[in-house]
């Protein structure tokens, strides 16, 4: 019967109290928390970039440049083992993975492969697991030995270097002073930086891309840097440009007198002479000892510091420089000498990382987002508390307490488990308030249903909450399927908005069964009820006998002919991809002064030479939204791009927003979106299959995927941009109109076993009519919570309510009119239509008794 132990009371509220003390810091603002004591919690859910602004980069290793240091190495190596082994040899020579020598003795073959034995021997990987991998082979033609880089090596030489380069990443941003920043490795071959709070996006790039190899050189002498550029320079000489603009060449002996490996500290500060911004630098002995050498041999001629190919100057040794430090100036700014001296210190990259995504917020923007975030969740909580105080009153008071105890353990969670926040998170907050209230409803529709089949209230109210477990359980389930699909296969805020929506479906089932039965324990122990409260008022729906069946063929013929339309406009017209599927750069700038002018943008910006460049108004008249194509130039072109718009209107204009997708990220977020839908759907139909029969599995993944063709159908003929956010509304529509369908099915599920001789389009009818309230009052919060989000939420996120506002209405539609009439398609329960002849002889009644 309906009794609630003192031990479940106890925890019961037990974790709303720990729930609202671990949620409550993120009432109070950093300063406020400092006056707090120390035993309040003080730890607070991370914001993300789009929330606080900040930069999210990724980083790709070019492998390109490990092959080309292997293969350099490998030829200087085969040259000092023959040199040494005193083995003539001709024609050695190296490209792409493939090196060659000829033995110019063929008596010295056998020697030389002896020689060069180190060099093919395999390599030992260390790690827990031990072994080895061999990075070069041989092979023998005569006298020409054939050596190739495996591609087993280049890929542990690659793996290492990106471990290489993670904690070179790490120093150079911790060197910025930057509060928590996040960087991680990703996949084989990538690094993810995020930097939240960032001010300058375009400094940390510019750090991250420098490869910083510093190394001190000889200028070559011997002949005219002219006529080593219209000639030929010496061997052991190359010609290097500097810094400057425009760029002067030096003519630079290729072997390094010192390189940076043997610096151990760089700092920024001024030339006491003339006050110019310097870097000093000081060596560890070994290079104390060489510095102090090349210097004393070579008074008088010029030396040449390079970085990265370039000079940054060429001053003349006038005397032995013995104290193991020096100075570097070339005309820098502060910041440009600071930012050297952080990239010496975090020492060398071991190869290039190109910028392959960016997303970029302004803190302006993200305070905005904020705003806009709580105004759309309070307004739709005002939304979702009246309409169930005004469908069922007292029950109605509950269902908002346990909706409020909801949301904040939905906050705690995410400070708990230190998930972080993002717009779409927040949307996430939004829709499960919205759909938070189908529990409420199942339960109190069932109670209702009790009391009329002639129960007690007290046995209608223990019967509904236990009736009521298995259809939550099943409805809920299929709405987790699709945000942990979502989780695994999305990134970023399309990640967060998966988390949120989790966590909020995990909480609501646990209100549902926890703290509204104990309130409605409390409340029949406080007022010893014998009927159901007067302000419950959805008896309404119960006169209702509509005959959905009837009218299938033509909902059918509807639905068939918009889906048919839906499909050939997704196959010629085609979807409106965003930057996500098909790369590019999307910019939100706002004017610094009054209104902006869109003309005098695209004017400008036409002249970039871009390519494809579109302008609009994004919100206020002082906002705009720039579109630029792919670059043809792969990833460091579009990173080429962004920063020609910012020297174009970065006088007038604030960036507010910046994210750029290269080729490589845009062919993986399609291949990763397609695999997550079609991997949800399997999921689910695995599950339904499980819980009931195959009929009601085919019939679900068919209304499902009406559903989909329609939004997709949405997105076509309206030209709405289809983004990441947009695989994250459909499928969260996949779980909301799977929610919705299984309801239905589960009642329909309970008729066939009570009603064994009902026609089956009767029991259908029967059986949408008696969850016709939970199917309208869901569908009207969930609705009114998605209509404060779209009013209310920004314009970054609307395309994204308004998709999840058309799922709403064709999901409700087709758990109606598709998911139903399928069974009667795949005639479920066939032997309904062979009846004996005691049948026969009973008339058969569309009503079902209590």
């Amino acid at each position: 019967m309906l009794y609630v132990s003192r031990w479940k009371t106890t925890l019961i509220w037990l974790t709303v109290l720990v729930s609202t003390l671990v949620a409550l810091p993120n009432v109070f603002s950093e300063k406020q928390l400092s006056f707090l004591p120390s035993w309040f919690p003080h730890k607070q859910v991370t914001l993300g970039l789009d929330l606080q602004g900040g930069s999210h980069i990724m980083l790709k290793i070019e492998r390109a440049d490990i092959v080309k240091e292997r293969l350099e190495t490998t030829v200087s190596d085969i040259r000092a083992a023959l040199r040494d082994a005193g083995i003539r040899y001709t024609g050695l020579s190296g490209v792409g993975q493939q090196i060659q020598v000829r033995i110019t003795d063929a008596d010295k073959v056998e020697p030389a492969k002896k020689a060069l034995e180190n060099i093919t021997a395999p390599v030992s990987v260390g790690g827990l697991t031990g072994g080895s991998v061999q990075e070069v082979t041989l092979t023998e033609e005569g006298t020409l030995l054939r050596f190739n880089l495996t591609d087993a090596g280049i890929d542990y030489r690659a793996s290492s270097a990106l471990t290489q380069s993670q904690e070179v990443v790490r120093r150079r941003v911790d060197e910025l002073g930057t509060t928590e920043p996040l960087i991680q490795r990703q996949g084989n071959d990538r690094i993810i930086v995020q930097v939240p709070g960032l001010q300058d996006p375009q400094r940390l790039k510019s750090l991250l891309n420098q490869t910083a190899k510093l190394s001190f050189h000889m200028v070559d002498t011997s002949m005219p840097v002219e006529e080593a550029i219209n000639g030929r320079p010496p061997a052991t000489s190359e010609v290097l440009y500097s810094v400057d603009d425009p760029a002067v060449p030096y003519l630079v002996e290729k072997r390094a007198l010192v390189s940076g490996e043997n610096l151990v500290d760089a700092q920024a500060s001024f030339n006491q002479q003339n006050n110019e911004p310097v870097v000093t630098f000081r060596f560890d002995s070994k290079g104390s000892q060489r510095f102090a050498q090349a210097t004393q041999q070579n008074v008088g001629r010029p030396f040449a510091i390079v970085l990265d190919d370039q000079v940054i100057s060429a001053p003349v040794i006038r005397e032995p420089i013995i104290g193991g430090s020096g100075q570097i100036s070339g005309n820098f700014s502060v910041e440009g000498a600071n930012d050297l001296a952080v990239l010496l210190r975090a020492g060398a990259l071991p190869a290039t990382l190109t910028v392959v995504e960016e997303r970029t917020v302004g803190p302006g923007l993200g305070q905005d987002s904020i705003n806009a975030g709580v105004t759309a969740s309070g307004i739709g909580a005002i939304f979702v508390v009246l309409f169930m105080l005004g469908f069922y009153g007292t029950f109605g008071v509950m269902a908002n307490i346990a909706l409020a105890a909801n949301v904040i353990m939905i906050i705690a969670v995410l400070t708990l488990i230190g998930s972080t926040l993002t717009l779409p998170g927040i949307a996430g907050i939004v829709l499960t308030m919205g759909m938070a209230v189908d529990s409420n409803v199942l339960v109190y529709e069932r109670i209702r249903e009790e009391v009329k089949s002639g129960r007690s209230l007290i046995q209608s109210i223990d019967t509904g909450f236990n009736k009521a477990f298995a259809t939550i359980v099943d409805a809920n389930l299929t709405t987790l399927i699709a945000a942990l699909v979502l989780f695994f296969l999305g990134s970023g805020p399309v990640r967060g908005f998966a988390v949120t929506l989790a966590v909020g479906i995990v909480t609501t089932v646990f209100t549902a069964f926890t703290m509204t039965r104990w309130l409605m324990a409390m409340w029949y122990r406080w007022r010893r009820p014998k009927h159901l409260p007067k302000g419950v008022r959805t008896g309404i729906f119960d006169a209702q006998n509509i005959r959905f069946m009837a009218i299938r063929r033509y909902t059918f013929a509807i639905a068939g002919a918009l889906t048919l339309a839906s499909l050939v406009g997704f196959m010629t017209v085609g979807l409106s991809l965003g930057i996500d599927f098909k790369g590019g750069s999307i910019i939100e700038v706002k004017a610094r002064n009054g209104a902006a002018d869109i003309a005098d943008i695209r004017d400008r910006l036409s002249q970039l030479n871009l390519g494809e460049i579109q302008a609009q108004g994004f919100g206020d008249p002082s906002s705009v939204l720039i579109r630029i194509q792919a670059q043809e130039g792969g990833e460091n072109a579009e990173q080429s791009a962004i920063t020609l718009v910012r020297d174009e209107l970065e006088d007038t204009y604030e960036f507010r927003r910046v994210e750029v997708v290269g080729p490589a990220v845009s062919g993986e977020l399609t291949k990763s979106a397609t695999i997550g839908v079609g991997v949800s759907l399997l999921f689910i139909l695995i599950y339904i299959w499980f819980r009931f029969e195959w009929q009601f599995a085919v019939g679900a993944i068919i209304a499902t995927l009406h559903d989909v063709i329609l939004t997709l159908g949405l997105f076509v003929f309206l030209g709405i941009e289809f983004n990441l956010t947009s695989i994250a509304a459909i499928l969260t529509i996949i779980g909301y109109s799977l929610n919705d369908t299984v309801v239905v099915y589960d009642r329909m599920r309970e008729n066939l076993r009570r009603y064994k001789k009902m026609p089956l389009n009767v029991l259908i009818d029967t059986s949408i009519n008696q969850t016709l309230s939970r199917t309208v009052l869901t569908g009207s919060t969930t609705f009114l919570a998605l209509v404060a989000l779209y009013l209310f939420g920004g314009e970054v996120i609307s395309s994204f309510t308004l998709a999840m506002l058309f799922g709403v209405l064709v999901g409700t539609f087709s758990s109606v009119y598709i998911a139903a009439p399928v069974l009667i398609a795949f005639r479920l329960r066939p032997e309904t239509f062979q009846k004996d002849d005691v049948d026969k002889s009973r008339p058969v009644s569309g009503k079902v008794e209590a």
